[in-house]
């Protein structure tokens, strides 16, 4: 079984990596060419990210083979969670505002992974870990809120908050579920390949039903090459990794660094501007993150 010590090499810093590809997304998806649809792009990224991940991992496609009865309900239930993020979260956002989703869906999920983790007896929360979680899930509120919190307004429509909340339980299921596969000694690039590969077939109805023709463009094809490269391939292999040495929740908790990414690149790429709320929401965000990795 794989060791579980949060040894900060081996296990926060490739999610705290992941995080950082993922908070590439924002920007990346911005660039797409005008009339995208948003859940299109998302699931391009997905579909081409989760077969690249299945297809270029021998493990992943010997994987359902070699897992029990009960570990295969589990890989079909984690594709399936996979599969419900971008489903539930970009509607949501299309609803609600990116910034409220994003801090409905992300910070969320690492409260919904601790109270899985210990319903489902896999783990209790440490203090240090509700002490973190706490003090970063109120520093990613602050960040990215801080541009309402100064005079902006941004409608909140009930369905889109419970929509983001699904994306945020999708991400603690799938979480959750990689690292108890994982944690019984299945490879953690298989265990990746396999969900990411089956969420990928699941999605795959809404990239064909949506409207292809700005993937037939150069910057379209870019940005999904990007975000199924980048995004999804790499990070998901830097995040099953994390996992290896990882907790489920201390994983969660780790890739609130994503939005804060998402922030800095907007200000040094697209020249948006950060209130002081959200540069103290940051300080925030980064103090509780550095004591659950580092502390």
């Amino acid at each position: 079984m794989p060791n579980r010590t949060l040894n900060p090499v081996s296990g926060p810093l490739p999610i705290l990596a992941a995080a950082i590809l993922w908070g590439t997304t924002g920007t990346a998806s911005s660039l797409a060419p005008a009339g995208a649809p948003p859940a299109a792009i998302g699931a391009a990224g997905l579909v081409l990210g989760g077969l690249l991940l299945f297809l270029s991992t021998r493990t992943a496609r010997s994987l359902p083979r070699v897992c029990t009865r009960r570990e295969r309900w589990l890989l079909a239930l984690g594709a399936v969670a996979v599969a419900g993020y971008p489903v539930t979260f970009y509607p949501a956002v299309s609803r609600t505002g990116v910034a409220v989703s994003t801090v409905i869906a992300l910070g969320s999920a690492p409260v919904f992974t601790g109270l899985l983790a210990w319903l489902t007896r896999q783990a209790r929360p440490t203090a240090r870990w509700v002490v973190a979680t706490t003090t970063a899930v109120l520093g990613c509120t602050i960040l990215v809120l801080g541009p309402e919190l100064t005079g902006g307004t941004t409608p909140v429509d009930v369905l889109g908050v419970l929509l983001a909340a699904l994306a945020g339980l999708s991400y603690a299921a799938y979480s959750l579920v990689g690292g108890k596969l994982i944690a019984h000694g299945h490879p953690s690039g298989g265990v990746m390949g396999a969900m990411f590969g089956g969420a990928a077939l699941l999605v795959l109805p809404v990239l064909l039903l949506s409207d292809g023709h700005w993937l037939l463009t150069l910057r379209g094809a870019a940005v999904a090459l990007h975000l199924a490269v980048i995004t999804t391939f790499l990070a998901y292999r830097l995040f099953g990794q994390g996992l290896r040495h990882t907790t489920a929740q201390t994983a969660t908790t780790l890739t609130l660094a994503e939005p804060a990414v998402a922030a800095l690149l907007g200000v040094a790429v697209l020249a948006e501007h950060l209130p002081a709320a959200s540069w103290f929401g940051l300080a925030v965000l980064a103090t509780g993150l550095a004591f659950l990795a580092f502390g």
